[in-house]
């Protein structure tokens, strides 16, 4: 397994986790294919980062806190193109939300990467979901948080 590789994968996920945005997007490559299809977000597209970035910016510092476990990774390198398959477990959380303070989403990421000058950057996910468990009012919750 490839440590490079691993770790923009897991410095990634702790960037959008930390609402770390500036460092999220160095470690993107425009375009940027996004796959959030098997969850109902529409047709997979190219798409610039800093939209994806901007989309996830008005939900996600809603939450308490996130986090976003992946494991295990099993990292496939080719000639400076890499495919690294995981499971995830996306928790956000709220205090003292009603209806309970966590929701989970669980499913496996198909992250794809290029090898570029200044080391590897995430150039697609395809997010292939599972299942969700607690309080799916949430994500709506977190959004009228940051709206009011």
């Amino acid at each position: 397994m490839s440590v490079e590789v691993t770790n923009v994968v897991q410095r990634f996920f702790e960037a959008v986790d930390s609402s770390d945005w500036d460092r999220a997007f160095a470690l993107m490559t425009a375009p940027f294919y996004l796959d959030y299809s098997s969850y109902g977000a529409g047709p997979a597209a190219d798409l610039d980062p800093v939209e994806i970035l901007s989309d996830w910016q008005k939900v996600l510092p809603g939450f308490d806190f996130t986090q976003h476990q992946l494991g295990p990774l099993i990292v496939e390198e080719n000639n400076g193109d890499a495919t690294v398959r995981a499971y995830v477990t996306a928790d956000h959380y709220i205090t003292d939300a009603t209806g309970g303070e966590l929701w989970t989403v669980y499913g496996s990421y198909v992250l794809r990467l290029v090898k570029a000058d200044g080391g590897w950057l995430l150039r697609g996910n395809t997010f292939q979901y599972k299942f969700q468990t607690g309080n799916t009012d949430l994500p709506a919750l977190a959004q009228s948080r940051l709206v009011s």
